[in-house]
């Protein structure tokens, strides 16, 4: 078993590298000491800024080697490589249902436990996904509203 020497004082987290425990201390005191130049966005790891920049220039250096894909972080490419091999390794513990990707495992849980954590600041009407949310809050907006209208559905 790995020594993990570096324990941190908040939680009963330890660590085998010094560093790793002080990039883990950040997310007990919230410092975030790496700021995008472009829009100030700042960061608790060295190497979320080096992959939010990447929004900024465009550049996507992880290529999919069997369609030529591109994208900006590897998880990504990660996770799009199961769509050609199939792969979905996270798995339901009520159902067995499977995912290629631990999000939408994450997002499935919530149609067993009932969890609707993106609300609605207007009406506050809640959703299981995050997606939802953002097509529901377009029926407050004043041209959905008109458009409606001119279709007899108001």
């Amino acid at each position: 078993m790995e020594k993990k020497p570096y324990a941190c004082d908040v939680c009963d987290k330890s660590f085998s590298v010094s560093s790793n425990l002080t990039a883990h201390r950040r997310t007990h005191t919230g410092e975030k000491p790496y700021a995008c130049d472009v829009c100030d966005k700042a960061f608790s790891e060295s190497g979320s800024l080096t992959a939010h920049r990447r929004v900024h220039t465009g550049e996507k250096p992880y290529a999919c080697d069997v369609c030529e894909m591109s994208f900006s972080q590897s998880g990504h490419l990660t996770s799009h490589r199961r769509t050609h091999t199939g792969e979905k390794p996270y798995s339901c513990d009520v159902c067995n249902k499977s995912f290629s990707v631990s999000s939408n495992l994450s997002a499935h849980r919530r149609t067993h436990n009932g969890e609707k954590p993106y609300a609605c600041v207007v009406c506050d009407k809640s959703f299981t996904v995050s997606g939802n949310l953002t097509v529901h809050k377009r029926t407050h907006t004043k041209h959905f509203l008109i458009d409606q209208r001119s279709k007899g559905h108001i």
